[in-house]
């Protein structure tokens, strides 16, 4: 399938308008999130979700052609909220307090409810969704990139935007093999991850002896 055509396949159908529709899609995405946790993929079908929503299933399909649109809806749902949190982790006017804030924003965004995140992640891996993933991932950077060469208390690091790649990677590889290990306490992570952004900010340092 062109990508252009596997794209259009996972839109919705139309976007709520009023707010009863607003409601019956949360609802729909909500029960999708659930049937998710309880039931795992093999039980994850827009029959089972349009019963657990309590809609019909033509209900269903007036938004969500199919299962993998629907899959995309609550994707981009469960992503808003980590790009909340970004935002406002880049807003911080400290150096570490930002790092820190969006260390606490990747580990929430795993652990908030983390049998969804780790089939979500599943599913970003099988489905066309990279160019969101990959906008993400660039808010990410530049957020640690301001934060490592602009925010107050900044290091003195020789090369910032290779340290914001590293940093992203080092978090990122800590919070998603927590996800499948099936860790559930985030205190623990964060303090974890910041040792280990902590370690390799004192030995980059351009003034590190």
């Amino acid at each position: 399938m062109p990508k252009s055509t596997a794209t259009q396949h996972l839109k919705p159908r139309r976007s709520p308008i009023q707010r009863r529709s607003a409601q019956t899609v949360e609802a729909v995405l909500e029960a999708a999130a659930r049937i998710l946790e309880t039931h795992g993929l093999e039980g994850y079908t827009t029959n089972a979700v349009a019963l657990r929503a309590g809609v019909s299933i033509g209900s269903l399909y007036q938004y969500f052609p199919n299962r993998d649109a629907l899959t995309v809806a609550l994707i981009e749902r469960e992503t808003a909220q980590l790009a909340a949190d970004i935002h406002a982790a880049a807003a911080l006017e400290i150096s570490r307090d930002c790092v820190r804030a969006l260390v606490r924003a990747a580990v929430a965004h795993q652990m908030r409810r983390p049998v969804l995140a780790r089939l979500i992640d599943f599913e970003e891996r099988r489905l066309p969704v990279g160019e969101r993933d990959q906008r993400i991932t660039d808010t990410v950077h530049a957020a640690l990139v301001d934060a490592l060469g602009n925010k107050a208390q900044a290091p003195a690091l020789d090369d910032v935007n290779l340290a914001a790649h590293d940093l992203l990677a080092i978090v990122r590889g800590m919070v998603d093999y927590a996800g499948e290990r099936d860790e559930r306490d985030a205190a623990a992570l964060e303090a974890r991850v910041m040792r280990a952004v902590d370690g390799y900010v004192a030995e980059s340092r351009s003034d590190a002896v």
